[in-house]
């Protein structure tokens, strides 16, 4: 007959128990940035929907006003377009097109950009019934230059083609005196000819955090009981004989 006792050892505590602490903690980890993550979009989708504010004035917090609707009027420079490369939308690559904006109140002008256009939409005789002409009034949201991330290549100014929308970078290549501290995403709305498409902002951000917690109090578990059975199995012990009665 057979006696399962817990019993661990050295080297298998040793390395269980650490790796349970470390698991445990990725676990609590990925709950905080769950958290975080969710009052994240909350934020942003409640300053996307809240009534448009007036246009922040030079030197003012971008930051504390980004993801805001300000209402625009004036006109759009179309001679002067940008193209953001590598852009998607529902698979398909193309690009946003970034348009000087003229302010009709003296404002000055900022970059706006007004959506995605797939390849063979790139140049404005392809989507010329969407180039609005004359002065027009939309609704845009406030967002911050954006900064190179580092898998991305540099932008090239000669060739008018960029992959991160960088006002001050832009204003010095191309001479334009626009807003260097934010440009705006034109909300999405019915254009001419259907492009650009607007709308680009990003509010929902990737949130695979609850599925990392799981998976890394999953594996705290599964290795815990792996330990459990190892140690029980290794403590077997032969139960003394039983006597037998004269």
């Amino acid at each position: 007959m057979m006696n399962r006792r817990f019993r661990p050892s050295f080297w298998p505590t040793l390395i269980t128990v650490p790796a349970v602490i470390f698991m445990l903690a990725l676990c609590v980890w990925q709950v905080q940035r769950l958290h975080a993550k969710e009052a994240m979009i909350a934020e942003r989708i409640g300053r996307s929907e809240a009534a448009p504010i007036p246009l922040p004035p030079m030197g003012a917090n971008v930051a504390a006003a980004e993801f805001r609707r300000v209402s625009l009027s004036g006109r759009f420079d179309h001679a002067r377009e940008f193209y953001l490369a590598a852009r998607s939308q529902n698979g398909n690559v193309g690009y946003w097109v970034v348009t000087p904006f003229v302010l009709g109140d003296g404002g000055g002008a900022v970059l706006v950009n007004r959506g995605w256009v797939p390849d063979e939409r790139k140049l404005p005789e392809n989507r010329a019934e969407g180039q609005l002409a004359g002065d027009v009034t939309f609704d845009g949201i406030i967002r911050q230059p954006q900064r190179k991330a580092w898998f991305q290549p540099d932008n090239e100014p000669k060739k008018n083609i960029w992959f991160y929308l960088d006002p001050a970078e832009i204003a010095a290549s191309s001479g334009l005196p626009v807003r260097q501290d934010l440009y705006f995403d034109a909300v999405k709305t019915d254009i001419p000819g259907g492009f650009p498409i607007g709308g680009q902002t990003r509010i929902y951000l990737p949130n695979d955090h609850l599925q990392y917690a799981i998976t890394w109090g999953a594996l705290a578990l599964a290795l815990i009981v792996i330990y459990v059975i190892y140690s029980m199995n290794g403590a077997r012990t032969e139960a003394p004989p039983r006597k037998e009665e004269p």
